[in-house]
C-alpha cells in the first residue's frame, strides 16, 4: 500500500503525464487540422478547383478521425490486459513519428497522386494514435485520483487546446519568420519535424509514472473470461450508446469553432494571421475554461454542467457565423474566446471523468476510448459536412449549419437525462453491472 506522500507524487506525476501527453499528441493531431484548414489544400490537391480541393482537404482530416475508433479498440483491449502505461509510451511514440513524416512528405507538384495517399495514410497512423491515448491518459490520472477527480481528469482534455495553442502557435511563427510564399511552398513542414523534440520530453515525464492503483487492484482479482471489446459491447450496450450520445454535439461544437471558422473566416475576408491569433487566444482561454468547468462537476454533478453547456451551445450556434461575418477582428475573437473558453468546456471538460466513470475496472480503457473516439467523429466529420452545406446552399450556409449543431446538442440533452449522475462513485470498488449508469 502507497504511503499518502508517494500516493501524491505519483497523482502529481500521472497528472503531468496525462497533460503533457495529450498536450503532444493533439498538438500533431490538431497541427494537421489546422494545416488542412490554411495550406493542404494548395500542397497536396493543386489539381481541384478551391472549393473541392478544401473539401478533400478536410476529407482527409475527417480519416484521423474515422481511425480513432480503432486505436481506441486495439489499445484499450492490451491497456486491459497489460496495463495503462505502456500503452501510453506506444501511443505517444506512433503518432511522434507519424507527424515527422508528415513534414517530410512530398506535395501533388513532386510525387502526383501519391502524395495525398501517403497523407491519408499517415493521417490513419495518427488517428489510431490518439485513439488510443486518449483513454490511458484520462485514466491514469483519474484512477490515481481518491478525490476531485473531475478536476484531475479534465487536465487530459485541457491538452486538447493546449495543443492547439502551441501548433497555431507554431504555425503563426513559422509564418512570421519565412513569409507566406515560403510558409506554402516549405516552412509548414517545421511544425511537423518539431514532434521529434516533443517526444522525447513526453517519453522522459512519462516513464516516471507508475501503473494505476485501480488497474492493480483489478489485476489482483477473479481471471478474466472475456476480451475487453465484447464485454463492453455486451454488457454495456446502452451505457455506450448513451455515452456516445452525450460526447457527439462537444465534438461537432469543437471542430466547428477550431477548425472549420479558421477556413470560413478566411472565405469572407480576415487575414489567415488574425483568424489564426484568435484560435490561439479563445484555445489559451479554453484551458481555464476546461479545468474549471470540471471542477465545477466534482461539486454539482456531471449531469447538470453538460446539460446547461449543450443548451446554451445550441442557442449560441446562431450568433457565431454573423459574429464572424462581421468583419470585425474583435467580434471574431469574442466569437471564439465565448464558442471555445466558455460554452464548449462545459460539455467537453467533465467528459474525461465521465466516460471513466461508465465502465468497470477491467473493461474501462476499452469502454471509455470506445465511447469518446465514436463520439469524436463528429469532429471529423462535422467540417466536412459543413464545408459541403456552404458549397451546396450558398448565403444560407450559416443558418443551416447552426441548426445543425442545435440539434446534435439536443441529442447530448436527451442522452444526459438518460444516464445516473456518476461523480460519486469510486473507480477502484464500484464496478458497473452495465444498467447502474442507466436512468430508470
Amino acid at each position: 500500500m502507497p504511503q499518502p506522500g508517494q500516493h501524491n507524487v505519483q497523482l502529481r506525476r500521472a497528472v503531468a503525464s496525462s497533460y503533457l501527453g495529450s498536450l503532444i499528441e493533439y498538438y500533431d493531431f490538431l497541427l494537421y487540422a489546422t494545416a488542412s484548414a490554411v495550406v493542404f489544400n494548395k500542397v497536396f490537391f493543386t489539381n481541384l478547383d478551391p472549393v473541392v480541393a478544401t473539401v478533400a482537404s478536410f476529407g482527409t482530416f475527417a480519416t484521423g478521425y474515422l481511425a480513432r475508433p480503432i486505436g481506441g479498440v486495439i489499445f484499450g483491449h492490451f491497456g486491459d490486459l497489460l496495463g495503462r502505461k505502456r500503452m501510453l509510451v506506444l501511443t505517444m511514440t506512433l503518432m511522434g513519428v507519424a507527424s515527422f513524416l508528415i513534414g517530410l512528405l512530398p506535395g501533388y507538384a513532386q510525387i502526383g497522386g501519391w502524395a495525398p495517399v501517403g497523407l491519408v495514410l499517415l493521417r490513419v497512423i495518427q488517428g489510431i494514435s490518439v485513439g488510443g491515448e486518449w483513454g490511458g491518459a484520462v485514466l491514469m490520472s483519474a484512477e490515481h485520483a481518491t478525490s476531485r477527480r473531475g478536476l484531475w481528469a479534465s487536465f487530459t482534455n485541457a491538452g486538447a487546446p493546449s495543443g492547439v495553442v502551441v501548433s497555431t502557435a507554431a504555425l503563426s511563427g513559422t509564418v512570421a519568420i519565412v513569409g507566406e510564399d515560403n510558409f506554402l511552398a516549405w516552412g509548414w513542414r517545421i511544425p511537423f519535424l518539431l514532434s521529434l523534440v516533443l517526444l522525447a520530453i513526453g517519453l522522459f515525464v512519462r516513464s516516471r509514472v507508475e501503473e494505476t492503483p485501480a488497474f492493480r487492484a483489478a489485476q489482483r482479482g477473479a481471471p478474466r473470461r472475456t476480451i475487453p471489446v465484447v464485454a463492453v459491447l455486451r454488457d454495456h450496450p446502452k451505457t455506450l450508446l448513451l455515452g456516445i450520445g452525450v460526447g457527439l454535439s462537444a465534438f461537432v461544437a469543437q471542430s466547428t469553432i477550431t477548425t472549420f471558422v479558421l477556413s470560413y473566416g478566411v472565405q469572407v475576408g480576415h487575414s489567415r494571421q488574425t483568424v489564426l491569433n484568435a484560435l490561439t487566444i479563445s484555445s489559451a482561454c479554453a484551458i481555464v475554461g476546461i479545468i474549471g468547468w470540471s471542477a465545477a462537476s466534482d461539486r454539482f454533478g456531471r449531469r447538470p454542467i453538460v446539460l446547461a453547456g449543450a443548451v446554451a451551445m445550441a442557442v449560441y450556434g446562431f450568433a457565431l457565423f454573423p459574429l464572424v461575418d462581421s468583419g470585425s477582428a474583435a467580434l471574431l475573437t469574442l466569437a471564439l474566446v465565448l464558442g471555445q473558453s466558455v460554452l464548449h468546456p462545459m460539455m467537453y471538460g467533465p467528459l474525461a471523468a465521465l466516460y471513466t466513470e461508465l465502465f468497470s475496472t477491467e473493461n474501462r480503457y476499452t469502454g471509455a476510448s470506445l465511447g469518446y473516439q465514436i463520439a469524436g467523429l463528429g469532429a471529423g466529420f462535422a467540417p466536412l459536412l459543413f464545408a459541403e452545406i456552404q458549397r451546396s446552399t450558398g448565403g444560407a450556409a450559416a443558418t443551416v449549419i447552426a441548426a445543425t449543431m442545435a440539434g446534435f446538442c439536443a441529442l447530448t440533452v436527451m442522452c444526459m437525462l438518460a444516464l445516473k449522475e456518476t461523480s460519486r462513485q469510486s473507480l477502484v470498488t464500484a464496478e458497473s453491472d452495465g444498467k447502474s449508469t442507466v436512468a430508470s
